[in-house]
């Protein structure tokens, strides 16, 4: 018999560690409820309709005035009463504690921590690895929604991120972050899906590449960075048959280390997996991959670092319409850009006979060369562009979108503008030579960017004049 769900009131806090074991208690209490009421159904128990709640966390104040004006979150930004509701603290104890403080330094207000209305889809109270088809019957599968919530799709939008939130009452409260817990829920059972690895290996440092070549070199220098002490864990996706997009995990103790994902070709799978990963409030992702050199002046192997994007992925034009510009980072622009020069040896104006800056066009046409060469070529001469990927546009957007410092370092691999085609031997000769160096530019990349605080790199520029409170 399972035991009664237990109650929980709404209490305040004016530290983070109270704050944030409330709401540990309280997930870990309802989730455990719904597992062991679906325990109880599968072995044949008769139940009623089974419902338990996320934890939410709200805060109103009084003073939108932050102590600190060069903060880009941890603050709200105008005076009102927020809340959203939230999830697995086991994987986000670290990004909880933070903004709690955050909020309660800034603010000098308590935090409420209560039981939401929000309820919690059993397929998110289970195991990430647990598999409803594997382990019911085609009967008790039908009848799940009548015992049990499931994901409600109403719910799951992206409103926040978007900047098109609107209250649906006037006594509604303000969002407090830019997703909320079944959001994130999904997100993460997507990532085990695409990936192959639990959401719970992710890093706060992703590097994104569309190449099996960077992977494998991850593979060793991850191996071999462990066994140097630096990281403490590499993990690979389990299973014999490899995920869409695997991931592979170069860990530290602390969560910064390294993850890096095989996004495959093209925009739609570049913003699949971001959508996800934005959820787990990375503190940077980088695209590292090969282009089109559209210049005379490149050679096969130079270097491109994004400073623009001309998008015409087409992907995000909904969200984020094209005319909207996305800034370039300095502070991941700086990172890149030195470790570039550390790694190949270049310094200063030498720098510029391996690596240019400039406009990275995207498109969603793998087969991009088969138009009109004027019309491309004008289109691209008006841009100014200096290479063109399927990518890294999207992923740079998507960054911006969801709040996450974002950069592209790509490598050119050919010149169609030019006669210079990518041939398969060609291409293996030319991946292989330098993806090793590649790499190493952007593992240091990393690196530089890990010296940074976080408060440093998730740039103002990345948010608007009315933004949730929590990074």
């Amino acid at each position: 018999m399972v035991k009664k769900l237990e109650t929980f009131k709404a209490k305040s806090f004016t530290d983070a560690n109270s704050a944030l074991a409330a709401v540990q208690q309280i997930y870990n209490a309802n989730t455990q409820f719904l597992r062991d009421s679906f325990s109880e159904y599968c072995n044949g128990g008769k139940i009623k309709k089974i419902s338990a709640y996320y934890p939410y966390v709200r805060i109103t104040t009084k003073l939108a005035k932050r102590a600190d004006t060069r903060l880009s979150y941890g603050f709200a930004a105008r005076p009102g009463t927020y809340m959203t509701s939230v999830t697995r603290p086991d994987i986000f104890d670290k990004y909880y504690h933070e903004q709690f403080r955050l909020i309660i330094k800034n603010h000098d207000i308590p935090i409420e921590i209560g039981v939401s209305d929000t309820p919690i889809p059993l397929h998110f109270a289970l195991e990430e690895g647990f598999h409803l088809e594997s382990d019911l019957s085609e009967e008790q599968i039908s009848e799940l929604p009548e015992f049990f919530d499931v994901p409600d799709l109403d719910i799951l939008d992206d409103e926040i991120a978007n900047a098109a939130y609107v209250a649906k009452r006037r006594d509604e409260a303000d969002p407090l972050a830019l997703f909320i817990a079944p959001r994130v829920d999904l997100s993460l059972q997507r990532l085990k899906h695409y990936c192959g690895t639990r959401s719970e290996h992710f890093q706060n440092y992703v590097l994104f590449t569309n190449y099996q070549f960077y992977i494998d070199e991850f593979i060793k220098m991850g191996h071999e960075q462990v066994q140097s002490g630096e990281y403490c864990e590499f993990i690979e996706p389990s299973g014999g048959r490899l995920p869409q997009m695997p991931a592979y995990h170069l860990k530290r103790a602390d969560g910064s280390g390294i993850t890096m994902i095989n996004i495959g070709v093209g925009p739609s799978n570049a913003k699949t997996i971001t959508d996800h990963v934005a959820v787990l409030r990375p503190h940077a992702w980088l695209m590292l991959g090969h282009c089109a050199g559209l210049r005379q002046s490149q050679r096969l192997g130079d270097y491109v670092l994004a400073h623009g994007y001309l998008r015409e992925d087409q992907i995000l034009d909904d969200a984020l319409p094209p005319s909207i510009p996305i800034p370039a980072l300095a502070e991941i622009q700086q990172a890149l850009e030195k470790a570039v020069a550390q790694v190949t040896g270049n310094e200063g104006y030498d720098l510029k006979k391996v690596m240019r800056t400039g406009t990275v066009a995207t498109t969603d046409d793998r087969n991009w060369e088969l138009k009109s060469y004027l019309t491309q070529n004008k289109r691209l001469s008006q841009s100014r562009a200096i290479a063109l990927d399927m990518e890294s546009g999207t992923i740079a957007a998507n960054g911006f979108r969801f709040r996450v410092p974002y950069g592209t370092l790509l490598c050119v691999s050919d010149k169609p503008l030019h006669g210079q085609l990518k041939l398969p031997g060609m291409a293996d000769s030319f991946y292989r030579e330098r993806v090793e160096q590649h790499l190493k530019i952007g593992l240091l990349s990393m690196t530089l960017l890990r010296d940074l605080s976080p408060e440093k790199l998730h740039s103002r520029k990345l948010r608007s004049f009315d933004e949730p409170a929590f990074q």
